[in-house]
């Protein structure tokens, strides 16, 4: 008798209901566009991150720009060595309300890596909001190509974006309307709450 592989992320259907379980939005509220924007731009940035284990509401994670590509970490900026720290991007906290904040790093005030990443994530961003389609049409949706804690947080992102616009009776509006919000300087939209 042969063992089959299984889930190659080692998530069963039980451990997903409980993840799905637990990522559920709580304390959702109607937010002013601006920022709603700031928080969806903040949570797609860390999302597009390697994530290589559960996120806890309320806790200090740390963004990178390492070889190229975002990394999510619990290791703070000077645990790392200093060619690690030149690439700190921001403390980032999962609220409970499954959005992500971002205190940002001195090194995004300076040209480098990771400003010029954030500059390019930022016109990303942009450019995904030019369409008539509603903010709802262009949440996150699944993507295989992501890793389970991408695609799991994405979900509850969608989640809880879908019921803040809901709240807010914003959900009419196109996102070339939503757009017109965005501030000139991307580093506006990297929000933290104290």
């Amino acid at each position: 008798m042969t063992k089959a592989d299984g889930n190659p992320d080692g998530k069963g259907a039980h451990g997903f209901l409980a993840d799905w379980s637990t990522t559920e939005p709580r304390g959702v509220v109607a937010k002013p566009q601006r920022q709603l924007l700031a928080e969806f731009f903040t949570s797609m940035l860390v999302l597009s991150a390697s994530i290589r284990y559960r996120p806890a509401p309320g806790c200090s994670n740390y963004l990178y720009w390492i070889d190229g590509q975002w990394s999510l970490s619990l290791i703070a900026p000077h645990e790392w060595s200093h060619e690690r720290r030149a690439g700190f991007a921001g403390t980032c906290v999962l609220q409970h309300d499954m959005t992500w904040t971002i205190a940002p790093s001195e090194q995004l005030t300076k040209d480098g890596p990771a400003a010029d990443a954030i500059r390019r994530s930022y016109d990303a961003f942009a450019e995904m909001l030019d369409t008539d389609l509603t903010l709802e049409e262009i949440l996150p949706s699944y993507d295989s190509g992501l890793s389970y804690y991408q695609r799991l947080y994405g979900g509850a992102l969608r989640r809880s974006v879908y019921a803040a616009v809901a709240r807010g009776d914003q959900g009419s509006q196109s996102c070339r309307q939503w757009r017109m919000q965005l501030p000139h300087l991307n580093t506006m939209l990297l929000v933290h709450r104290d």
